[in-house]
């Protein structure tokens, strides 16, 4: 399954995960400072590192001790290199202990927000910021003496050496989590890190990434044609316009109405695409062959295996279509994977496979396309930034996620046309709620599941019933990459249970899932 290379950025950050639960986030923080940044393993050799022609590296933070048996170390080359390095936290505490410095095991631990005193207000780091400010701690080890060279900057009552920073050597380092939002100036000194200490020009932009992938699209393609599946959804829209921008009329874009969507989307597909993109868009109403597909399947995985393949075997029928039609051969399969999806579905160096992605492990091995990814390296936020920069309206770009497999994974059991139509009124009711009370722009998704195989008792109509229970799923998100529950008023939980028990047959309960991600995916499937 070939796919295009990521165009090359002009100026790269490598994030070096230690196992932190923050390296995506670090990565994004990075972009948010127009700046391009990948995430790789902490084992990957130093030498494949400098390979990458990186303009600056961060060390991430991580659960280890420095100390700990098998506890995941660094090359003293990478600080010989002459790049900028940043550490954080267990990145701050490798680099002091390889470059001779002292951090010691005293068991004085801090968590969560804490108070720093900056001695170099002025520094490279902290220039324009507050002398004593709130920052994120998460250690147990303490950094009491910096490397010979560097200049202590800032403390806290229990660490004597919480940031120090080397500018002759570009090397610099906190024992906080400047990323996360709670600490308080995090973000300006990453970006002091970034364009003072390293040097890099914030050039990772929304018009300079359409630039560069319509190139890549260009370059990729060629003369051959082009196919897009389009669901609907911000990632395939955005892709699909991208395209279109880069190969014109060489690209056709195919909706598949597999009978898995809400209510109302393929009209408004159809209508709102369109009539901002001008592109060629083949409706196929294939409904039928997937509800065939998925008699009898009640596995998740195997649902979404199924899916891919159909979607694929639709598309190799669509391209015979349009041969037959327009002639030349089409090649290229565009896809909307985005940086997110790859980590998940393992396609990062030194991920898990956590889920098998619509857009990337759940198709055949047999496709016969090449893939064409103009999003792979984007983040969410990223991606809506693009599809405003190609002139998408807001009914677009800042419609929340929808998976590929559509309901189909939001059916817990076997899926039939009837608990199809079943989800899709509840799933109208939940949405209708939610954008009368304005929440549409707090929610980053809110999933509706229908757990097909549960049955719960209950009383309408002064009869006793036994029906199917109705999850709503609402979450807020930066990314997908993890995501909390929405604390939505509870006046409008009421009337979305209400109105869905009493207007949806078969439902006689309503629930709430407050779990956060992790443990648990936003998808319950």
């Amino acid at each position: 399954m070939p796919s295009a290379p990521p165009a090359a950025a002009p100026d790269v950050v490598l994030v070096v995960d230690f196992g932190a639960q923050y390296a995506q986030l670090i990565a994004r923080r990075v972009r948010e400072a127009r700046v391009y940044s990948e995430v790789v393993p902490s084992t990957m050799p130093v030498a494949e590192m400098l390979a990458k022609n990186p303009k600056a590296i961060i060390l991430s933070g991580g659960p280890s001790s420095v100390y700990a048996d098998g506890a995941p170390s660094v090359d003293r080359a990478l600080f010989e290199a002459g790049v900028p390095v940043f550490g954080m936290c267990y990145g701050f505490q490798l680099m002091a202990t390889t470059l001779g410095g002292t951090v010691d095991n005293t068991g004085a631990r801090e968590y969560g927000r804490t108070p720093l005193a900056v001695s170099r207000p002025g520094s490279t780091l902290f220039e324009g910021t507050p002398a004593e400010q709130s920052v994120w701690m998460s250690h147990g080890d303490a950094c009491s003496a910096a490397p010979e060279g560097f200049t202590v900057t800032a403390s806290t009552d229990v660490v004597p050496v919480a940031a120090f920073e080397n500018d002759e050597k570009k090397l610099y380092g906190v024992q906080y989590h400047p990323e996360v939002m709670h600490s308080t100036h995090g973000q300006q000194v990453l970006e002091h890190f970034l364009y003072r200490g390293a040097g890099i020009e914030p050039t990772w932009t929304p018009g300079n990434i359409v630039e560069e992938q319509v190139a890549a699209i260009r370059a990729q393609v060629g003369d051959k044609r082009a196919i897009c599946g389009l669901s609907g959804g911000v990632d395939s829209a955005v892709a699909a316009a991208l395209v279109q921008k880069a190969i014109g009329s060489q690209l056709t874009c195919v909706y598949v109405d597999h009978g898995l969507m809400r209510k109302g989307e393929t009209e408004q597909v159809e209508k709102d695409f369109v009539a901002a993109t001008g592109a060629n868009l083949k409706v196929v109403d294939a409904s039928e062959r997937f509800l065939n597909a998925l008699a009898g399947v009640s596995d998740p995985e195997t649902k979404r295996k199924i899916i891919g393949r159909e979607f694929i075997r639709v598309f190799e029928q669509a391209q015979l279509e349009i041969l037959q039609e327009e002639g030349p051969e089409v090649a290229f399969l565009v896809q909307g994977t985005l940086y997110p999806d790859v980590v998940e579905s393992g396609g990062g160096e030194g991920t898990a496979n956590i889920k098998s992605h619509h857009n990337v492990g759940g198709l055949p091995d047999d496709i016969e396309f090449q893939l064409v990814e103009p999003l792979r390296q984007l983040f969410k936020d990223e991606v809506r930034l693009v599809g405003s920069e190609l002139g998408l309206p807001d009914v677009i770009v800042q419609r929340q996620p929808f998976p590929g497999p559509g309901l189909g994974i939001r059916i817990v059991g076997e899926i039939t046309k009837e608990r199809l139509d079943l989800l899709r009124e509840a799933d109208a009711i939940a949405r209708q709620e939610l954008t009368a009370a304005g929440l549409d722009a707090e929610i980053w998704q809110c999933p509706v599941v229908l757990l097909a195989d549960v049955r719960s008792v209950g009383v309408q109509g002064d009869g006793r019933t036994y029906g199917h229970p109705i999850v709503l799923r609402p979450v807020s998100s930066e990314d997908a990459m993890t995501a909390d529950w929405t604390r939505m008023p509870y006046d409008v939980l009421a009337k979305i249970s209400t109105r869905i028990t009493n207007e949806v047959a078969d439902v006689n309960r309503v629930v709430l899932d407050v779990t956060s991600k992790p443990p648990g995916t936003i998808e319950w499937e």
